[in-house]
């Protein structure tokens, strides 16, 4: 990729048909859970920031796609997760088998009332 890519669609470009459609489809589907949220790159890979909060990443790679929603959503569905290969913060999927939308509502949402509770016990302290 010559460049940095400065926004999710320059990202997407130069990725195989495959990667660039399963990645779609996980990026509509992180709208449609946080409307709200922002999209960035962060990491030199597409995100999404919520009130200013890295919310969650994903990236293409070569043998398989990624998203990063943070180790909470991860620990908390992993049993949902069982058919996919994670690690702390990390779900890897094959194109062919993008991640449900009803899966990555359930991990972004995980993810959003983690950073609510830190943002609130900054402000009681």
């Amino acid at each position: 990729m010559p460049g940095k890519p400065r926004t999710i669609d320059e990202y997407l470009k130069p990725l195989s048909k495959e990667n660039r459609a399963a990645l779609e489809k996980l990026r509509k589907a992180i709208q449609a859970a946080a409307p709200e949220a922002e999209e960035c790159i962060s990491y030199d890979i597409p995100g999404f920031r919520w009130n200013g909060k890295l919310l969650a990443s994903f990236g293409g790679w070569a043998n398989h796609c990624a998203f990063y929603p943070g180790s909470t959503p991860v620990e908390v569905h992993k049993d949902q997760l069982k058919n996919y290969e994670t690690t702390k913060g990390t779900i890897r999927f094959h194109p062919d088998s993008p991640l449900p939308a009803s899966l990555v509502r359930s991990l972004v949402n995980s993810q959003i009332a983690k950073l609510s509770r830190r943002s609130s016990l900054r402000i009681k302290r």
